[in-house]
């Protein structure tokens, strides 16, 4: 689902390892009293990992990393990859060694598959809802980005799922960029101050390397935030008349970003305002979770 032109997503090795060895002692894998009892740590055999639904596949490296982490014996063999397009019955990926482990890791590595593939699956949804809408950005498609509406200690992951998805990146976190938001906006007030002063102290408190994007919920906030020379608009819960007023305004003056109750019915249309940005925290924080199944082949 990613553009051929771009680099492919990379997944952060950390984040990975964190993630598994977390979910891994939450599940208690090591101490496994079911398997234990009834599958010989010599037993050999094969399981399949296999889609139940059509989606995006996201997530086999981490699927791998849970078996590998059990026993690193294990030979996983991917029968697809992340970005590919799943029918229901597709084989994702063969597992073959000790059943033991197998079984031990099954549940962890189905469960950051399904879920890594239900985000990668509805940003692929919302993605093709855009399709050829131009926008004034130079790679001249239309962009939609996540939030940090993500899983706590899942986000690098969860990220990773919606560029698989043909996505892109807002801030990671709270130190990658400068958001001003109702609540800031509401602290100031209480001072007696309002959005050019919050967009002034901004600016002297931070580096020169980032833009200043402001939330604002109407045209009247969106030509004072311009007027103070915001660098980006949040338009929150703009209609869309609104919204195409503010993106024609703020045309080579500032890039706009529409956010709030943003669907795969209306996405488009969103689009078609103007706007640069289209934020969706749905992707990550609603995804359906994309159904699979492991199975031990019996041979």
């Amino acid at each position: 689902m990613t553009d051929d032109s771009a680099p492919a997503p990379s997944l952060p090795p950390d984040a990975v390892r964190r993630a598994v060895a977390l979910a891994l002692a939450e599940d208690a894998a090591w101490r496994d009293v079911t398997t234990g009892a009834l599958v010989p740590l010599d037993q050999q055999g094969r399981a399949v990992i296999i889609a139940k639904a059509p989606g995006v596949l996201a997530g086999l490296p981490v699927a791998e990393a849970v078996f590998r982490t059990l026993d690193a014996s294990l030979a996983f063999e991917a029968a697809a990859a992340d970005g590919a397009r799943l029918s229901p019955g597709q084989i994702v990926a063969n597992i073959a060694g000790a059943l033991n482990p197998i079984l031990r890791g099954e549940r962890v590595a189905l469960n950051f598959l399904q879920r890594l593939s239900g985000v990668a699956t509805a940003t692929a949804r919302l993605v093709e809802a855009l399709e050829g809408l131009p926008t004034r950005l130079p790679d001249g498609q239309a962009r939609l980005l996540d939030t940090r509406k993500t899983t706590p200690g899942l986000r690098a992951l969860e990220k990773y799922a919606v560029r698989v998805g043909g996505g892109h990146s807002h801030r990671f976190n709270l130190a990658d960029g400068i958001l001003i938001k109702d609540n800031h906006l509401a602290a100031l007030k209480a001072r007696g101050q309002g959005i050019a002063e919050a967009i002034r102290v901004a600016r002297l408190g931070s580096p020169h390397t980032l833009r200043v994007e402001i939330e604002v919920t109407s045209v009247d906030q969106a030509l004072e935030a311009l007027a103070a020379g915001a660098e980006v608009l949040l338009l929150d819960n703009m209609d869309l008349e609104d919204m195409r007023r503010v993106a024609g305004v703020a045309r080579g003056r500032a890039l706009t970003e529409a956010s709030g109750g943003i669907t795969l019915e209306n996405v488009r249309a969103v689009a078609e305002t103007g706007v640069d940005f289209i934020s969706v925290g749905a992707i990550t924080h609603s995804a359906p979770a994309l159904d699979m199944s492991l199975d031990v082949v019996e041979e």
